[in-house]
């Protein structure tokens, strides 16, 4: 198409691609943070990843919603030698859940409840779990996001009555900063992706036991990026949005 609109031949098109490095049929996706406070907050969160405060507990702390309960309407094919494993591409829903997760960033630890809701009533419910599950006497940080619901004015009398509790929010639109989005996402690639539910319960007890596995072998939290480059890369974004502006 870039040839015939060009009037210049394929091969043309092709090694100017190459020259210059252009990959158009690929598109990354991004979004700045406008946060007027990133920096700070940026440089609070990390500073509990790299350096926590002593005697004290970090979670990270946020909610996956509406996780599908999905049945295929024919057996999949199983793996074999030349052929990759198959699945229908229709299906049937039998509910959805959401999970509630906590991901200790010291020990790798998670705490973990299903729900059937993600409202501020199931929030506090999980942060009286958090509650029940913590050591005594220990100052926990919370790292979690904007969501309507970890600000509604109940879950702040909550935190008023519970002192040893500090939130600390991330950014806006900067959600890639809460550890715990990386277990969301094996749980999502290891278990849910390719499963088959027939019921609501099938899918939180599998929710459940890659809880279990996951505590039988934890991995601390590793935080390895520069705040300082993160903060001049989203400066060159907002310089580069900017310009074409």
């Amino acid at each position: 198409m870039m040839a015939e609109a060009a009037g210049i031949s394929v091969s043309s098109v092709q090694r100017i691609w190459r020259a210059h490095g252009l990959q158009p049929h690929r598109v990354r996706q991004f979004k700045l943070s406008r946060d007027p406070d990133f920096v700070p907050k940026l440089k609070d969160i990390v500073g509990l990843y790299v350096d926590p405060p002593a005697h004290a507990i970090v979670l990270s702390v946020d909610e996956k919603s509406q996780i599908q309960a999905l049945d295929r309407s024919q057996p999949g094919l199983p793996l074999k030698p030349g052929r990759c494993g198959t699945m229908t591409h229709d299906y049937k829903r039998n509910g959805t859940t959401t999970l509630f997760a906590a991901l200790d960033v010291l020990d790798g630890k998670i705490i973990g409840r299903c729900m059937q809701r993600h409202r501020h009533q199931e929030f506090i419910r999980f942060l009286n779990a958090i509650e029940a599950e913590t050591r005594v006497g220990k100052i926990v940080h919370v790292i979690l996001d904007n969501y309507g619901s970890h600000k509604h004015p109940k879950v702040r009398a909550w935190l008023d009555r519970h002192p040893r509790f500090v939130f600390h929010y991330t950014p806006t639109s900067a959600s890639w900063l809460n550890a715990v989005e990386g277990f969301f996402a094996k749980l999502t690639k290891r278990r849910i992706k390719r499963g088959v539910f027939r019921s609501l319960v099938d899918l939180q007890a599998a929710i459940k036991r890659f809880l279990a596995e996951t505590n039988g072998n934890p991995k601390p939290f590793v935080w390895t990026a520069d705040p300082d480059q993160i903060i001049a890369a989203v400066k060159r974004g907002y310089q580069a949005l900017d310009s074409i502006q």
